[in-house]
């Protein structure tokens, strides 16, 4: 059983080879999440400190899920960071468990602890967006959330062609 927790930012920085690690995995497993393949060297670090300096900002709250050796299987994020006019909404952002961790409830527990630090900073409007059709699609979908629509054509897949990306979003 794996743990859910929130890193803060420096723990987010010390971590980010293990990031980094999953990141990598869910590319190579196809996952599109921003990424092609061939990851160039060092692109998922980066993109990973990136993300540190956003929680160490107060910007994104960063939760991962760590399998019984204490190493990251799984994170997600919730990016604060909105206009001024959209205090009450966040994003979420890199739903990423590692496939060796995958059909163990690590996604809905990671979705649960990031929905309950929504509503304790106040959000009420959250909003994400996932390949259509994808094991991620479905988690949301049995948790409540609603498909808003979707987009042809909106990215590619890690391997080049292009795919359908859904928009969710959950009233909490």
């Amino acid at each position: 059983m794996s743990t859910i927790r929130e890193l803060d930012g420096t723990e987010a920085a010390a971590r980010v080879g293990e990031l980094a690690q999953v990141l990598r995995d869910c590319v190579e497993g196809g996952a599109s999440v921003g990424f092609m393949l061939p990851l160039a060297e060092g692109r998922p670090e980066g993109f990973w400190r990136k993300v540190a300096a956003a929680v160490a900002a107060g910007e994104r709250h960063l939760f991962v899920a760590e399998g019984e050796d204490g190493r990251i299987c799984g994170t997600l994020s919730l990016v604060v960071d909105m206009p001024d006019n959209q205090p009450h909404r966040a994003d979420v952002s890199k739903m990423l468990v590692h496939r060796g961790a995958r059909r163990r409830g690590v996604a809905e527990r990671l979705l649960r602890a990031l929905e309950a630090k929504a509503r304790e900073l106040g959000r009420t409007t959250l909003v994400l967006d996932t390949v259509t059709g994808s094991d991620a699609s479905r988690v949301y979908e049995r948790m409540g959330w609603l498909r808003a629509g979707d987009i042809p054509n909106f990215a590619l897949m890690p391997d080049g062609p292009a795919c359908s990306t859904t928009y969710y979003f959950r009233q909490l």
